[in-house]
């Protein structure tokens, strides 16, 4: 299995932006290819009653696919390995979890 920081420095070989605007245009570049995912979602809602097909989960998967490559992206652009950037979201998550505050709302519960 391809570890996360392993998969991050590969995506330096498939980057082609301005290196000066790289997080600017990663950050636009996340936004965009998390709204291809949700407007998927939208229209099998819309057209299939939410039911997902083959296709739409194949679609998916390479929209999902776009998504972790901007974000491990980015977060080379702010300087943090993108095992960094996992491992910090577990330990968020955990501490949540300990302290029953997984639900609600807030940055900093």
């Amino acid at each position: 299995f391809m570890k996360f920081n392993e998969y991050q420095q590969r995506t330096k070989t498939t980057a082609i932006y301005p290196e000066d605007q790289g997080l600017i245009y990663t950050a636009l570049g996340l936004c965009s290819e998390a709204g291809e995912v949700a407007d998927k979602i939208k229209k099998s809602i819309r057209d299939k009653g939410g039911k997902l097909e083959e296709s739409d989960l194949l679609g998916l998967k390479k929209e999902l696919g776009d998504v972790l490559w901007y974000v491990a992206c980015l977060s080379l652009e702010l300087g943090f390995s993108l095992q960094e950037v996992a491992e910090g979201n577990l330990d968020k998550l955990r501490s949540r979890a300990d302290r029953d505050q997984l639900g609600g709302s807030g940055d900093n519960r």
